[in-house]
């Protein structure tokens, strides 16, 4: 798991240096008023994409035939195309609604973000970790490539959205060429209806359990950033929006290599008592990142972003201050969130997910009230250091009952 972890963790080392080093570039090409439009839609587009194979491809890995993951891949693809039309004609509605043109995207950006995911799950399964090292590569590193030749070509707020979009498709491109199914692209395409529904019913669990858990999740985004440029404007959501992008970044990045190394190695956990062994080992490893990390933006946030993205995104420093603990725990929970499918827990993780999505939010809603923006970041760093500070407890002590995992 070390080996798969680090060569993964390497390629999302070089897909967040171009957009870290090409960021201030960025942040000079783009007002905080683009930035804020681009984040609304992209962040609603992510939104959508997390459930654009209504979770199916998360059960890829545990298919062991090859025939029969070819048939959930198809069944993933299928769902993915009507998950898209939907969006473009969401995203039709949204445009002609509030005069944004920018939202005529989405139904693309949905795409883009649901193919990539499904994609690096099939080459997860694959184990085909030098091929996702270079797909994040080309997704991030592109993505950031793109948003500043499309600035400098004055795209404007289409700019920053184009880019991730080019780039995902890409690195979805590339892990389909790498991790062919047994009998060719082709084939998925022509599998029959009786299969699929067979497949559709043997991993029931996804769509009913986890798509509305990987929903709300995403959902608490959008809903933070609506009430953002409500209550304080356009250019307070691009505040916001920045600080999120850039503070997260740590936890995408390692999050998602171990991420992808340790879900399956907790579905092949020999026992319940190695299973939690490993969650805990994961916990006190990223724990010994995420400490100096909240120190550094608590005592230098506001002097590093007006430093790196120039001084009128100094009120995004003000902000990454306010957030540090909340990005702490992120970064401990970011790669945890498998072990619950891994442990057939999802109905759990839904019920407690939910009441993080409340406690977000609500921390949001009461820190505007009595802070403005900065408020709001201290209000979301209380709330879901609580929160966050029950999950990892009980992960850490997870019993095993009646041949299934079970607090």
């Amino acid at each position: 798991m070390l080996r798969a972890t680090l060569t993964l963790l390497a390629g999302g080392a070089l897909a967040q240096l171009l957009p870290l080093l090409l960021g201030p570039w960025i942040t000079r090409l783009y007002s905080p008023i683009e930035f804020g439009h681009f984040s609304l839609v992209w962040t609603v587009a992510t939104n959508v994409a997390v459930v654009g194979c209504a979770r199916y491809e998360f059960a890829l890995p545990l298919e062991k035939d090859s025939h029969a993951a070819s048939r959930l891949m198809a069944l993933c693809l299928r769902v993915l195309v009507a998950v898209t039309l939907a969006s473009a004609l969401i995203g039709w509605a949204w445009a002609t609604w509030q005069d944004l043109d920018l939202a005529l995207w989405l139904g693309l950006a949905v795409l883009a973000g649901a193919l990539a995911q499904a994609m690096t799950l099939w080459a997860t399964r694959a184990s085909a970790f030098k091929a996702l090292a270079a797909a994040r590569l080309l997704q991030y590193g592109g993505a950031a490539l793109l948003q500043v030749l499309m600035g400098l070509a004055a795209f404007g707020a289409v700019g920053l959205l184009l880019g991730p979009v080019i780039a995902s498709l890409a690195a979805a491109l590339w892990l389909a060429t790498v991790a062919r199914p047994v009998d060719g692209w082709r084939a998925v395409w022509q599998q029959d209806r009786t299969g699929l529904r067979a497949m559709a019913l043997r991993h029931k669990d996804f769509p009913l359990l986890n798509t509305p858990h990987a929903f709300a999740g995403a959902l608490q985004d959008s809903l933070a950033l609506l009430l953002l440029s409500y209550w304080a404007g356009d250019a307070a959501a691009g505040y916001w929006a920045l600080a999120m992008r850039y503070l997260k970044a740590p936890a995408g990045l390692v999050g998602g290599a171990l991420s992808q190394t340790l879900y399956p190695r907790l579905v092949a956990a020999r026992s319940p008592a190695e299973a939690v062994r490993l969650v805990r080992q994961a916990m006190a490893a990223l724990a010994a990142f995420a400490v100096p990390l909240a120190a550094v933006l608590t005592i230098w946030g506001p002097k590093l972003f007006a430093w790196a993205f120039g001084e009128r995104w100094q009120d995004a420093g003000e902000l990454a201050r306010a957030l540090a603990p909340y990005v702490a725990v992120h970064f401990i929970a970011s790669p945890l969130s498998v072990t619950t499918m891994a442990w057939q827990a999802q109905g759990w993780a839904l019920r407690l997910a939910l009441v993080g999505q409340a406690a977000f939010v609500l921390g949001i809603g009461l820190g505007l009230l009595r802070g403005g923006l900065i408020g709001a970041a201290w209000g979301v760093s209380a709330t879901m250091a609580l929160y966050f500070a029950y999950y990892f407890w009980a992960l850490a002590h997870w019993k095993h009952k009646d041949g299934l995992f079970a607090t």
